[in-house]
């Protein structure tokens, strides 16, 4: 793909107007955010996603749409084990439901940063050193197989290594002070519960960022593609997460097909002078185990005894 500085700086711009339209305008005040509202911006940012991709299909041909569609469907689908986590951080914090989009939002803003850093190391690595692409499948293929392993999650984030230098250098408010992330109080500077959980929710994303750029380079190592199929995919993440707040828990076979598809995309990669597998296949593989995992959770259901994550 012949990709242009101005494409690159157009579409950055376009990010970041649809971010200061839905801050500024939509959410200038802080309001808890109904479920009517999460699924019509949830439609707004997959139809753009789309939108998106018909353009590269009719501008750059079928095989770069292909391979965007891809990623971006792995991202998404990674994004949903991402958001049980989020889940956890705001019942652990206890951050009413009303300042939740607020930290979302920033969250997804330095997600935006960290992606596209990710996006150039890892791409470069792998054109500078061709062998990195073996490890980067083997290291999908050992997340796979920890995630398929893994027991309930555990939230401590006073044991997170973050929060604890944080607190070194600043210290935090026992209660909340609104929406304000830090508070001047005696003359000094107090950070708030709010930024802690903000900082959580960042390092949340930095630990599935490492699975998720390597898995989206396995199916393409054009930037473009990668980097905007990332973008689309958590700019839409904060509706996904209002839209399946209440029925997340509902997936329990969910991450056994996140599972599967790292496992798949790392094997893709490691064998990737051996095996040849097509964007179009590489697509139905990844929407197959990712649908078998989703009617699996829905016919086989929990047990009625079983708690969910969301408090």
């Amino acid at each position: 793909m012949e990709i242009s500085t101005g494409w690159w700086i157009g579409f950055l711009v376009f990010v970041l107007a649809m971010l200061a339209l839905d801050l500024g305008v939509f959410h200038r005040k802080s309001h808890t955010v109904g479920i009517k509202e999460a699924l019509t911006w949830s439609a707004v940012w997959i139809g753009l996603a789309l939108c998106f991709n018909a353009w590269i299909y009719f501008a750059h041909g079928a095989k770069p749409a292909l391979e965007f569609l891809t990623g971006y469907l792995i991202e998404k689908s990674l994004s949903i084990d991402n958001l049980f986590v989020i889940a956890l951080i705001f019942s652990y914090f206890h951050v009413p439901e009303k300042y939740q989009h607020k930290v979302l939002f920033w969250g997804i803003l330095g997600a935006l940063v960290m992606r596209g850093l990710f996006v150039w190391l890892g791409i470069e690595l792998i054109h500078k050193f061709h062998w990195m692409i073996y490890v980067f499948g083997a290291f999908l293929i050992f997340s796979g197989f920890k995630m398929l392993f893994q027991k309930d999650k555990k939230l401590e984030p006073d044991k997170n290594p973050l929060v604890k230098a944080f607190r070194r250098v600043m210290p935090v408010t026992s209660d909340f002070r609104g929406g304000k992330f830090f508070v001047m109080e005696n003359g000094k500077r107090w950070a708030t519960p709010l930024f802690i959980a903000l900082l959580m929710v960042e390092f949340t994303d930095l630990i599935f960022a490492v699975d998720s750029i390597p898995a989206i380079i396995a199916i393409t190592e054009e930037p473009f593609l990668v980097y905007t199929s990332n973008v689309f995919a958590i700019l839409g993440l904060r509706a996904l997460y209002f839209a399946l707040a209440g029925i997340m828990a509902l997936f329990h076979y969910l991450h056994y097909g996140l599972a599967s598809i790292l496992m798949f995309v790392g094997s893709k990669m490691a064998l990737v002078s051996f095996v040849k597998i097509s964007p179009a296949l590489s697509l139905l593989i990844i929407a197959l185990i990712l649908g078998a995992s989703i009617v699996a959770s829905l016919k086989w259901p929990k047990a009625k005894d079983s708690h969910s994550i969301m408090a």
